[in-house]
């Protein structure tokens, strides 16, 4: 047994990679499903799609790959955090459509939560916010509307998990219905410090205990793969959510360093160590990975629309084919208009947290055209980027904190004029690995690790490569005339003026 296969479910599409013990990329397949909207800021998937795209991206890869499920030691896995899937403990059928991540149905609960004065608890057990976010308020949603699942989810007859549990689930055959401490600490129910499901909190929220899964480390047995889906028994060793597998990958062992991921949406993390620190500005308090019973903590900070926005501008405007050809509008932009465009499409994420504010564009004029809306695309990434590394500078004090490099990843960082701008935003080096599969590559060193195919902490972070490093060079006067342009459309695209 000689290679790893990760299982990397996206919000957009499920691939499946095949690593050797480096870890480094063999083989790889990957497949699209389908986006459900059936309300205004309603976002859902079929559980179904999520799982057949998963059965045959992983059989394609190893085909792929030229290799026998024989040949594969472990299988690791990285998902898109906190949608919410609930099925049936004896049919494993779900009772509905998986609610994703992206889904505001849920705002006018948080909302009168927090008129109740329930974030501060919530906060001082999970490190997160009172949002439709996270998983906890999905549930209940479930619970609440689809027809006899409150009585049979009292009754123990249903389960609920985020998408690594429902592949674990399936995997598995229904025998093992577990989650890792990172994907566990994204949904509201759980607390970090004490390592366990907390009953207040499901109280507080409506949700059956036994609803929930167990919760392991993110490198642990979590059963085997049935010999019918492969063709061969395989165990599942390696589980993260997709940041914080990316932060694996991205070999961030270290307290204070920091890594952000440009994919649909925007999310960085910086490593805290052992100890989890309590945001000032905003940020969530999270489990960056737990090995050995002990888990490593990090601030986070998520921007709901990052890759998306390039998608709007292909989807929705209709002004490019694809991606690539956002950079040279970008560069061929007039320099003397200042668009500034605040893709608040579903809110607006950390540090802000308003769920109930839309996107805006700001200095139109009449020789404002598709360049200048590309490029006003771009920058916001690098802007919200900004907004949040600045707040991680203000609550992690530790020294040298503010000259932390950037690691990134993710489709966007293909971008060299992206990545450039984010640079000079920040005033700071941004460092762009060699592998930009950095999500794929945690879960797989993870897994491998745990069967003793691959390095360890030490080795694995010894391995990570450059490929290119941005370094700031944006006139200071420029920077800050473009970042106070910025904070005020934030201000003006705000739901209540701050």
């Amino acid at each position: 047994m000689t290679h790893i296969l990760a299982i990397d479910q996206g919000t957009t599409s499920t691939r499946a990679i095949v690593f050797d013990a480096a870890p480094a990329p063999v083989a790889a397949d990957q497949q699209e499903f389908a986006q459900h909207f059936p309300a205004s800021g309603w976002v859902e998937h079929d559980p179904a799609d999520l799982w057949a795209s998963t059965a045959a991206t992983c059989r394609a890869a190893i085909e792929r790959a030229g290799l026998r499920a024989a040949d594969i030691a472990a299988i690791g896995i990285t998902n898109q955090r906190e949608t919410t899937v609930v099925w049936d403990r004896e049919t494993g059928q779900p009772v509905g459509r998986a609610i994703v991540w992206q889904d505001r149905r849920t705002a006018d609960l948080c909302r009168r939560l927090k008129e109740d004065g329930a974030e501060p608890e919530v906060t001082a057990k999970t490190g997160l916010l009172l949002d439709p976010y996270f998983s906890a308020t999905k549930i209940a949603w479930i619970l609440d509307n689809v027809e006899g699942a409150r009585a049979r989810a009292e009754a123990g007859k249903l389960a609920f998990g985020t998408v690594d549990s429902w592949l674990i689930w399936n995997l598995t055959g229904g025998k093992v219905h577990a989650t890792d401490a990172t994907n566990a600490s994204r949904t509201m129910l759980y607390d970090i410090r004490a390592g366990a499901w907390d009953a207040e909190l499901c109280r507080m929220f409506r949700v059956p205990m036994s609803m929930l899964p167990e919760v392991r480390d993110s490198a642990d047995d979590f059963g085997r793969a049935r010999a019918d889906l492969l063709g061969a028994e395989i165990p599942i060793l390696g589980v993260a959510g997709d940041q914080q597998a990316a932060t694996v990958g991205q070999a961030c062992f270290a307290p204070g360093m920091v890594k952000s991921t440009y994919g649909t949406g925007c999310f960085a993390l910086l490593n805290t160590g052992d100890a989890p620190v309590a945001s000032a500005n905003r940020l969530l308090t999270t489990i960056a990975y737990q090995l050995d019973g002990k888990p490593t903590y990090a601030l986070e900070g998520s921007i709901f629309i990052a890759g998306a926005v390039v998608q709007w501008l292909r989807d929705g405007l209709g002004i490019i084919r694809e991606a690539a050809q956002t950079q040279p509008l970008a560069e061929a932009a007039d320099p003397a208009q200042n668009v500034y465009l605040v893709p608040a499409f579903t809110g607006l994420g950390a540090p802000w947290w308003d769920s109930e504010c839309r996107g805006a564009i700001f200095g139109l004029t009449r020789g404002t055209g598709p360049a200048e809306l590309a490029r006003a695309a771009l920058e916001s990434v690098g802007y919200q980027s900004l907004d949040l590394i600045e707040a991680m500078r203000r609550d992690w004090s530790a020294e040298g904190a503010a000259d932390t490099v950037l690691r990134v990843d993710g489709g966007m960082t293909a971008s060299d004029w992206t990545m450039q701008f984010l640079a000079d935003m920040l005033d700071a080096p941004v460092d762009r690995p060699r592998v930009l599969e950095t999500t794929a590559l945690g879960a797989a060193w993870l897994a491998g690790m745990k069967a003793g195919l691959c390095p360890d902490a030490q080795g694995f972070a010894a391995s990570w490569s450059l490929d290119r490093r941005f370094v700031p060079s944006m006139d200071p006067e420029r920077r800050r005339a473009k970042i106070a342009g910025w904070r005020d459309a934030v201000r003006r695209t705000l739901s209540q003026p701050r």
